[in-house]
């Protein structure tokens, strides 16, 4: 047990003392093709620095340009959070020191963000409902990354650090809730169901790809406590950039905690950000919490208030497609399946995944067998989130088919599978790669039958008999030999012949 783990107390008694409040900041980047203020691409992984120009590297004399689309992609954003849309926002200068942002602020929204007084109501486990009330969701601009070379990744410990601005500039939409309280002993599951309800909502919007992986979509979990029976909140740390669902469930449960424990031995709780640990899921000390004053917003005076028409706020919500929970009580009628089923299938962030999969080819019950079962181990043997595993609903239904021509048997199917969360590839080519298909050739086949037949003269004669069950060890003894690419049914079929 670590330090860390030792000093937490146990979370019955947490909430037997104590009433959490949890405040949840969601930074989504926008799917848009250049960056919030210039010209420049946003693609994932180029090389370090070569997706950056005089505006969004902060030369003197560049001036910022707002990207149009960023601003539909923020009304569409509020408009599905329920939220009210400002007529006229503007964006103002966050002054702080980043060191991967090189101008030293940061152009964001601050007290007239475009969208504001929104909801969004999420399904837990049970089948319940919670409403979570949006505070805003404002525009701003992505900083940079930092790698800290030594020190475990850490700056702290490290021995020099790297900047890549490649990032710097891209579009970002910030969705901030109000405090979430009453939530009990619920509170960890309410916020990965929020976090879970909101990036399934982004991405139908088609406003990001959402990949947590990739850091497109974040989350920031603020918690405190309050003693029962208290009014006031308690003070809150901010659990910075956690990204994957699981892992905001397991930072909110490790806050709670925590905290309890210094609470309770009459410590008291420093406002400050905290880092999370993907590795044992606790999390440690980043720095201590600035106030929205420690920031000194002033208007940007290089940008006019953003002021979208009423009528073109209009068309973007007639834009809006269905949203995923329509979606899924719709399918849940198409399919046939219960409430408890569906409610299963939500609860494992299968649902859209089988759809995308139906939709690419597949029938229904194969795509929810492959998701449900193998893909679900998969994801839990690699302690990731089930949409994060890195294979596509089109490559799921590929495989699908090519059990259902024939090509690959269920086993053959599942190590291709395997080797596309690998990364070796798409299906097809692995399949052609390792020699993978079902060997249809019956005199290919036929030597190791004769070869399995030979070896086992008695199993032989129990089929002679007509025990016909004993020809799965033969027939086991076949696949064994082929590496499993016979087909079964077929092997039986002259196993039996030849025993006649």
């Amino acid at each position: 047990m670590t330090a860390a783990a030792a000093e937490l107390m146990d979370y019955d008694q947490v909430i037997d003392e104590f009433d959490p409040v949890m405040g949840l900041e969601v930074h989504v980047e926008l799917g848009t093709t250049t960056k919030m203020f210039c010209g420049c691409p946003t693609a994932f992984g180029a090389d370090p620095n070569t997706q950056v120009c005089p505006v969004c590297i902060g030369l003197p004399g560049s001036l910022p340009v707002v990207n149009a689309t960023a601003i539909e992609y923020a009304i569409r954003i509020g408009l599905a959070l329920n939220c009210s849309i400002r007529p006229s926002s503007v964006f103002a200068r966050k002054n702080y020191f980043y060191p991967d942002q090189p101008k030293n602020y940061q152009i964001s929204q601050y007290d007239e963000p475009i969208a504001y007084e929104g909801h969004l109501d999420v399904a837990l486990s049970d089948g319940t409902t919670w409403r979570v009330e949006i505070e805003r969701a404002h525009m701003e601009e992505d900083t940079g990354k930092s790698l800290h070379i030594g020190g475990a990744g850490r700056i702290h410990g490290a021995d020099h650090s790297l900047l890549d601005y490649n990032r710097a500039g891209v579009p970002l939409v910030e969705i901030v809730t109000k405090p979430i309280v009453g939530a009990g002993a619920r509170a960890p599951e309410v916020a990965r169901a929020y976090v879970t309800a909101l990036r399934d909502l982004l991405k139908s919007l088609g406003v990001s790809d959402v990949r947590m992986d990739q850091g497109s979509l974040r989350c920031d979990a603020n918690v405190s406590l309050m003693r029962k029976g208290a009014s006031e909140f308690g003070t809150r740390t901010e659990t910075k950039n956690v990204n994957s669902l699981k892992s905001v469930e397991t930072a909110v449960t490790f806050e709670m905690r925590r905290q309890a424990a210094v609470l309770t031995a009459g410590g008291e709780i420093v406002q400050e950000t905290r880092h999370y640990h993907e590795t044992d899921g606790t999390t440690s000390p980043g720095r201590r919490k600035e106030t929205a004053e420690d920031y000194r917003y002033f208007p940007e005076p290089d940008l006019p208030p953003v002021q979208p028409a009423a009528d073109w706020i209009e068309e973007i919500r007639a834009t809006l497609p269905e949203l995923p929970w329509v979606r899924r009580a719709r399918i849940q009628q198409e399919w046939g399946v219960s409430d408890e089923v569906m409610r299963d299938l939500v609860n494992v962030g299968a649902v859209d995944l089988i759809i995308a999969t139906v939709d690419a080819g597949a029938a229904p019950e194969a795509a929810r067998g492959w998701w449900v079962s193998f893909l679900a181990q998969q994801a839990n043997s690699r302690g990731s989130d089930l949409a994060d595993l890195p294979i596509t609903p089109e490559q799921v239904a590929e495989i699908i088919g090519l059990v259902d021509e024939g090509k690959l048997t269920t086993k053959l199917a599942q190590q291709v599978a395997v080797a596309v969360l690998d990364g070796e590839g798409q299906p097809a080519q692995i399949v052609a790669d390792r020699g993978l298909e079902v060997v249809r050739d019956d005199s290919a086949l036929q030597k190791a039958i004769d070869d399995a037949l030979a070896a086992n003269p008695d199993i032989v004669e129990k089929i002679r008999g007509g025990k016909v069950k004993a020809a799965g060890k033969i027939v086991g003894d076949v696949m064994k030999a082929t590496r499993g690419q016979a087909d079964p049914a077929r092997v039986q079929e002259l196993v039996l012949a030849a025993c006649q």
